[in-house]
């Protein structure tokens, strides 16, 4: 399935991070991975991530981000921001937790979870110090 998505991804010009499946994103050389933390832990420990120069990992508090940077991620999703139908029930953590953890980490947070491309809510996040904003389900309508 990731040769498949890789191979429509590189026709349009669009990059991939691939997550969680280290040895098919490493055959398929891919140099970027996203994993999550308790993987990122286990693999910087057990095993090595030789030939990523892209990892990154989602974080829900300032010591998994303190933790993430020290385990050599490159880049944070730090979520969930505002409501999010993935997050059916679950309360958003908001614009003072991103604040919290782009305060306490250098590595580059970007804002996940019921986030919307409009420019007024790009904004704030910036304004908390996020280097960007993942969408997700905000783009299926485009």
């Amino acid at each position: 399935l990731l040769s498949q998505i890789k191979e429509i991804c590189d026709a349009k010009e669009i990059p991939l991070i691939p997550h969680t499946f280290v040895k098919s994103a490493r055959n398929l050389g891919f140099t970027s991975i996203h994993l999550p933390l308790h993987m990122l832990e286990k693999y910087v420990l057990t095993e090595s991530l030789t030939g990523f120069t892209t990892i990154g990992t989602s974080i829900h508090s300032v010591d998994e981000a303190k933790r993430a940077e020290k385990l050599g991620a490159t880049y944070l999703t730090a979520g969930h921001i505002y409501v999010t139908d993935c997050k059916k029930g679950l309360a958003p953590r908001g614009l003072p937790f991103l604040r919290e953890i782009c305060q306490n980490v250098s590595t580059p947070v970007y804002a996940i979870g019921g986030i919307k491309n409009n420019s007024e809510q790009l904004q704030a996040l910036a304004e908390a110090g996020a280097s960007g904003a993942c969408i997700m389900s905000g783009m299926m309508s485009y």
